[in-house]
């Protein structure tokens, strides 16, 4: 069965220290006003992280724990002691909620969201590949043997594991006992993937998903300028359902299909922030997922 949630991204919130987002009380109020029963958890110390008050605040409100989520510390092909720290802090507060999702999304990528400039190359080698598979595995391991927890690897515009060829190999080359994905619909139609392709291929290895569109001519305006995924997003390339690509309906059956117990978290990157806009879009996107009839 699909169980629909969202997250702190879909009312603007990417860093847990950003003065300008959401505070977090209004966020699980107007979350739960939408209708949503189900939240990830987003960047580590936006919500509370003290985990008997957090699971006090979701409590009081019906919600329950997705998942963790792992950011800004990058991919696992390098920095490793760092990346494996911050996935144990998340660890640790995940399975204290009773979650058993960490989803790691590799960000910072190559490229300086605000500038556009490159970090690094936009490849990875093949020594780094190894890495990032090795280190992949690790973590994969390390959350199911140590916290009972199962990996989920989002595929990232402007990291080297983007596109449909760079997923099918990262799937090829990890443990599928440790590691799995968390599908970001979204994020692989702006780089021209196949998703429903993927879903079939891949079946056993969606673990999650991300549940947002994009506007098919700003991402092909983003490709033919060499502009970075923040630079994209800021001119409005992630749009709501169902203004954009890759098509809602087929993608939430193919899933459905799947015939398995699976979070389908809607992640709309909003840009630029303003504080009176999430909740009527909330309440419009939970209310056009429901219509199709797939979601508990």
């Amino acid at each position: 069965m699909l169980r629909l949630g969202s997250c702190p991204d879909s009312w603007g919130v990417w860093y847990a220290d950003d003065p300008r987002q959401t505070p977090w009380k209004r966020f699980l109020d107007e979350l739960t006003l939408a209708g949503y029963r189900n939240v990830e958890l987003g960047p580590y110390g936006y919500l509370p992280t003290d985990p008997a008050r957090l699971a006090d605040e979701l409590a009081a409100r019906g919600l329950t724990c997705a998942g963790g989520t792992v950011g800004g510390v990058g991919g696992p092909h390098k920095d490793f002691p760092e990346v494996l720290a911050e996935t144990r802090r998340v660890a640790g507060l995940t399975a204290a909620l009773g979650a058993e999702n960490v989803i790691f999304v590799p960000v910072p990528g190559y490229r300086d969201d605000a500038t556009g400039g490159y970090l690094e190359a936009s490849e990875l080698a093949y020594g780094q590949w190894r890495s990032l598979c090795a280190n992949a595995d690790t973590l994969g391991r390390m959350l199911a043997e140590e916290y009972g927890l199962r990996l989920r690897f989002h595929p990232h515009a402007d990291y080297q594991v983007e596109n449909q060829e760079q997923v099918e190999r990262f799937l090829d080359g990890t443990d599928p006992r440790f590691v799995s994905l968390c599908l970001d619909v979204g994020h692989l139609a702006y780089r021209g993937a196949d998703v429903l392709g993927l879903i079939r291929a891949y079946a056993q290895r969606v673990g999650y998903v991300h549940l947002k569109q994009m506007d098919p001519d700003l991402a092909a305006r983003a490709g033919a300028e060499d502009l970075a995924f923040g630079q994209a997003v800021a001119m409005g390339v992630s749009v709501t359902a169902p203004a954009g690509v890759p098509e809602i309906a087929p993608v939430v059956r193919a899933l459905a299909e799947l015939d398995r117990d699976l979070y389908v978290v809607v992640e709309q990157d909003m840009y630029p922030v303003d504080f009176d806009i999430p909740l009527p879009i909330a309440r419009r996107t939970f209310a056009y997922l429901t219509s199709t009839g797939e979601f508990v």
